[in-house]
């Protein structure tokens, strides 16, 4: 048994961001299960062999060059009025502060047949090695369910080897939770040009075979030929083993304040495991990213070292690649804005850089504003070249409140490589025809 001054539960991106905020200040131990931390959006690309296995394991030393003490085990019991982890190797550890931070797990829905060999989710180092596994044995029909970034990346990989890929999800549209549809059309265009199988407002209701897959059942009766299903449909929080203790816990995981502080004294938590709102709205919507986990445990790094910050909620920016296809969202879709407000939307399309350079690509970008105030609600953009960067002024544009007005006044750089004409900018031709629609 050792005593900790800290002691953080998780080794995703939440624990790691706090001993690395921490250092060596405080006396802390990290606990995980698995052998490897990993970059799990960095999986699809092994699968399609853009990237060897191995790149996507982080180091051990990424925890222990802070000066933290590795655990590699389970937690699975916490008594909190005595301040003690047990573990599943039966050892104990005592703590002065916790941090929970044990994130989330791929949802598989209770569909009948969902036992068969065959059925499996995407998120571990397990779930790499035996899609690998799978994909080398030859595999010749693969369905992917869940058409957001997860699912069209892994589709995208599949495909790539060779493979017949089905993507399906119940929405009418891909990227739904990130574009509008006007945006996602041609993204879905290009995923049926790659030859990927779409069946869109389309739900799995059956998974058939006798000890292994064999077809997933869609809701209009369709049958396809699968020995391969992977499920992409959401995450739900990893705090099961501690359902029946007193750390308060909402639908979508532990309930925190915006210092990252639970019900319990000196219990904390950040990252996947905790439900939290909307910057936006301040209403309760999933938030379930790497960097909002991040974010978290930067806050709560801060606040551990006598700091005083708080996290001001999910804005949710998020980018993937569709193809040749660039897209990224980030605060509220037309859809949700328009359910709490009344709004405008407004477009801009140049180039990625000036019109007479040979390689310059088309880029498209969408604000959605609200009337009353004229801020920016959210935006979406779609582009032949990487977007992130684009997404992430706009999400700064969201999160500090910046109305249409105020964007017009943006000040910003012309290059011929990496730029339209110096006359226009993306945002802002966006935001003065969004003005013209409110003035008018």
């Amino acid at each position: 048994m050792k005593n900790y001054d800290l002691l953080i539960i998780g080794g995703g991106p939440a624990g790691i961001t706090l001993t690395k905020n921490i250092k060596n200040k405080r006396d802390i131990g990290i606990m995980r299960p698995e052998d490897h931390s990993m970059i799990y959006c960095a999986m699809p690309y092994v699968i399609e062999d853009l990237l060897p296995y191995e790149k996507t394991l982080k180091t051990d030393s990424i925890v222990t060059d802070t000066g933290a003490d590795l655990i590699r085990d389970l937690a699975v019991d916490i008594n909190f009025e005595n301040k003690t982890v047990k573990t599943a190797k039966g050892d104990q550890y005592d703590y002065n502060e916790l941090i929970i931070a044990t994130g989330a797990d791929p949802i598989l829905p209770p569909i009948a047949g969902a036992e068969l060999d065959g059925v499996m989710t995407f998120k571990s180092e397990d779930d790499l090695k035996k899609i690998l596994d799978t994909v080398n044995s030859g595999v010749e029909n693969v369905s992917v369910v869940g058409a957001g970034a997860i699912g069209i990346e892994l589709a995208q990989a599949l495909n790539e080897k060779g493979i017949k890929t089905n993507l399906i999800d119940m929405m009418p549209t891909v990227l739904p939770n990130m574009l509008d549809p006007e945006i996602a059309e041609a993204a879905e265009k290009e995923l049926k040009e790659l030859g990927i199988n779409l069946y869109l407002d389309q739900r799995v209701v059956e998974l058939k075979g006798d000890s292994a897959l064999e077809a997933v059942m869609l809701d209009n009766e369709e049958e396809i030929a699968s020995e391969l299903v992977v499920f992409a449909v959401g995450m739900k929080p990893n705090v099961d083993f501690l359902k029946d203790s007193d750390l308060e816990i909402a639908a979508d995981g532990i309930l925190v304040n915006d210092k990252m502080e639970t019900n319990i004294e000196d219990v904390y938590a950040a990252g996947d495991c905790v439900q939290f709102e909307s910057g936006i709205t301040d209403e309760v919507i999933s938030g379930k990213l790497a960097t909002n986990a991040v974010a978290m445990g930067r806050v709560l790094a801060a606040n551990l070292l006598d700091g005083d910050r708080s996290y001001k909620g999910f804005y949710n920016g998020a980018a993937t690649k569709v193809g040749k296809f660039y897209v990224g969202g980030t605060g509220l879709t037309e859809k949700l804005a328009a359910e709490k407000y009344e709004i405008v939307t407004a477009q801009s399309e140049f180039k990625t850089a000036f019109p007479i350079m040979p390689f310059a690509k088309d880029v498209k970008l969408k604000l959605i504003v609200n009337k009353a105030d004229r801020r920016v609600l959210g935006g979406q953009i779609i582009s032949g070249e990487p977007v992130t960067d684009k997404v992430d002024k706009i999400t700064m544009t969201v999160q500090y409140g910046l109305n249409v007005d105020q964007l017009l006044d943006f000040n910003y750089s012309a290059q011929p490589y990496q730029s339209f004409y110096p006359a226009h900018n993306l945002l802002v031709k966006a935001a003065e025809e969004a003005v013209k629609k409110l003035d008018s």
